[in-house]
């Protein structure tokens, strides 16, 4: 007899073995992530939802950890599923029972709906940041004019770029000026106008918070709004976005555009992943109440923006968290500055990192990364992808 371990911080392993033994691919994949384990974390629970929870969880083979007001409940998806129904469950965990299905993610999304049709998430989707500002943080005032715009565009897309990000406002820590929205649209839209029309099938994404440049980018041919407030700062974006159907990247990030890369905001009373999930998630109510079609949003945990390196570093780990809003998850952590804090490089030698955390954030669930060095981040992530799934 063998007894071979099998890592289960995939589905892979599992689905592997089964497929070995004859099963069908499909029918294979979907035992492999019943099997899989997870683990949550309850707060705020009454005594009588405590007492009740222990004896229950253990009949149907969860593992649980308990303390005043709080359990840490684990183990499969299949069986805690079946925790997961408040017509089966003692009066008292129905509200856990609520939570839990809440959390639970539900199945990857496949596809992105954009203006220019749909993206493909079988495999990981790089967007090129295109900066059209004249102090971006990494790469300010290098493509301001629509030629060098252009040329670097090519670069981009040559080395493996999907999607192109057109920036015309630096959120750069230390800024003190807001960009007003006529220069920014002087700057971003015969960018935008020039890629379209060189580029038909091209997904442009424009990086605005600003409702009206939106509306001339999406005009212009641009066809995602990628706001890095997700709706916050500018109350007509949403409504911009539906009538357009234009796909939609929402940001994670607090305070305003002059705050957002500080550390202003950087409290989350000792929880930034339940934090930054909840503001994700009201952030997507208010996409569904505008019109907008779940299939059109992105969310983004927003690294570097409102919060400290130590937890962007607890973000990436727990990336996989953000797949219970049950959208494709955006990770853009080029260059930023607790990649240099943890690997003690300076800014232009980060590239390598932000390669690292790309692969991390794909291991992790991630699936568009959003990028400077494009050809460092397809080279890791093709080996992220091949690891993952075998091809």
């Amino acid at each position: 007899m063998n007894v071979t371990p099998l890592a289960l911080h995939s589905p892979r392993a599992v689905r592997d073995a089964l497929r070995s033994h004859g099963w069908e691919e499909s029918l294979a994949g979907t035992a492999a992530e019943g099997i899989h384990t997870s683990a949550f974390h309850l707060t705020g629970l009454d005594q009588g939802a405590l007492e009740a929870l222990v004896p229950f969880a253990g009949t149907l083979g969860l593992e649980v950890l308990t303390g005043d007001g709080w359990a840490i409940l684990a183990g499969s998806r299949s069986r805690l599923s079946a925790l997961a129904r408040p017509w089966t469950v003692p009066e008292s965990l129905s509200e856990v029972a609520v939570g839990i299905g809440m959390a639970l993610p539900p199945a990857s999304a496949t596809t992105w709906q954009t203006g220019r049709g749909s993206v493909f998430l079988d495999r990981p989707v790089i967007v090129g940041i295109l900066n059209v500002t004249p102090d971006s943080f990494s790469d300010g005032g290098h493509y301001t004019g629509v030629a060098a715009a252009l040329a670097h565009a090519e670069k981009l897309l040559g080395a493996g770029a999907h999607i192109l990000d057109i920036g015309g406002e630096s959120t750069r820590p230390g800024r003190t000026e807001d960009v007003p929205a006529k220069q920014e649209l002087q700057r971003v839209i015969p960018v935008i106008q020039a890629l379209a029309q060189n580029y038909p099938e091209l997904v442009i994404s424009i990086d605005t918070v600003k409702a009206s440049v939106a509306r001339a980018a999406l005009d212009a041919g641009a066809a995602v709004v990628n706001d890095v407030s997700a709706f916050r700062l500018d109350p007509a974006m949403a409504s911009t976005v539906a009538s357009a159907r234009a796909g939609v990247i929402l940001m994670h990030s607090r305070g305003s555009i002059l705050e957002l890369a500080s550390y202003r905001h950087a409290d989350y009373g000792g929880d930034v992943i339940g934090g930054v999930l909840a503001e994700l998630r009201r952030a997507l109510t208010l996409a569904t109440e505008a019109g907008i079609g779940q299939d059109a949003t992105v969310i983004d945990p927003g690294f570097g923006f409102s919060k400290t390196a130590e937890q962007n570093l607890l973000l990436l780990d727990q990336l996989t968290a953000l797949q219970a809003l049950g959208r494709p998850v955006l990770v853009g952590p080029s260059r930023k500055r607790f990649l240099g804090a943890a690997a003690n490089i300076p800014l232009e030698d980060r590239d390598r990192a932000t390669a690292t955390a790309c692969a991390m954030g794909y291991d992790r669930g991630a699936r568009l990364f959003r990028v400077h060095d494009v050809a460092g981040a397809r080279e890791a992530l093709a080996l992220a992808h091949a690891v993952g799934t075998g091809s």
